[in-house]
This record gives structure tokens, sequence and C-alpha cells, in this order.
């Protein structure tokens, strides 16, 4: 009677060093892609919080500058409240701050129309309401254009209407908002 062994049958069973090798570069390679991965994450987690902040500045810049009166004449005008165009003041209200005009609290001329904020730049971001910077916003700034737009019937040449832009952010990122402001009543001072 013959037996078989049926160990002899099978062969060798294994892996070589060659398949070793490989399969542990393999893996190596797929653990730091992993770990790449990872890191990279956990770096830019504040990049969303740093977006809305920079949309909290820029909203708030928004804000302050379509509340501003949107007359005639310069609000410091005597005809401002009985104006009916430009050509009826003596002191008519032009894109850009009057000379001595600036933004903030204790100054002594402070801007006191929309288009005033023409070209106004703050870093680092200020509240019209603080004298000093808003804390932990340091790193924010904000730039502010106004031009005149047409809006439905109201025509560019009119001056009636008016887009403002402003940019907010840090060196990072920056977000752009846009509001429009028409001058539906040019007599009214209050904000």
């Amino acid at each position: 009677m013959i037996v078989e062994n049926p160990a002899h049958d099978i062969g060798q069973r294994g892996i070589s060093l060659v398949e070793l090798i490989a399969f542990i570069v393999i893996v190596g390679v797929a653990l730091g892609g992993i770990a790449w991965a990872l890191n990279f994450n956990a770096q830019h987690t504040v990049d969303p919080v740093i977006r809305k902040q920079a949309l909290a500045v820029a909203e708030a810049m928004l804000e302050e500058v379509e509340m501003m009166p949107f007359t005639y004449c310069d609000p410091t005008d005597a005809l401002v409240s009985t104006a009916t165009s430009a050509a009826s003041c003596s002191l008519a209200e032009g894109m850009g701050p009057e000379p001595g005009e600036s933004r903030g609290v204790g100054v002594t001329s402070v801007f006191n129309n929309v288009n005033d904020y023409n070209g106004f730049a703050v870093s680092p971001f200020t509240l019209l309401s603080m004298a000093t910077a808003v804390p932990n916003l340091g790193v924010y700034s904000a730039t502010v254009q106004v031009s005149a737009v047409n809006l439905g019937s109201i025509t560019q040449a009119s001056g009636d209407a008016l887009l403002i832009r402003v940019q907010a952010g840090t060196q990072l990122t920056s977000v752009t908002l846009e509001g429009y402001r028409t001058r539906y009543n040019p007599n009214l001072l209050m904000r």
C-alpha cells in the first residue's frame, strides 16, 4: 500500500521577501497620504471661521454706509432740508469726503453722507461706534467703493442711485458685498 503525503503535492506556501517589501511600500504610501490629508484638514479647519468673520466685517461696513443720508447738499449746508436738486445747494454733495472729513469717534468733521465713503479703507477694522479696533479682529480690513449706477428707471447721470461695494477680510481670505442706495428722500438728514 502506497500512502501519499499531501504536503508534497501542495508545494511551498508563503510570501517572498520581494512581495513583503512591495506590501510595506504600498501600505506606507497609503498611510502617508492619509496622514497628509488629515494634517491638511486640521490646518484649514479655521478657514470657515475666518470667512464668517470677514463676512460680518463686510456686513457691518455696508450697513454703516447704507444708513448714512443721501442728500443733494452736504449735510452742513443750510439749504440741505429744502433743496430740490444739487443746483439749489450752496455746497453740493460730491463723490468722496469733503476736505477734513473722516470716519471715527471723536473726529471733528465726520462722514455725513453715503458718498463720503468712496475710496475709504480701514485697517484694522473698527466699528463706527468704537474708537478702537474690535477685539480679536485686528487682522481684518475693509475698503469701500461708491459709484453712481443705472438702477431700473434711475439713470447713472442723475446720480440718484449708488452702488456700494465693500471688500473685507484678511491676507488669507476676503469677501465682497454690494448694496444699492437710492436718493428716495434727499432732504432727510436722520439715519
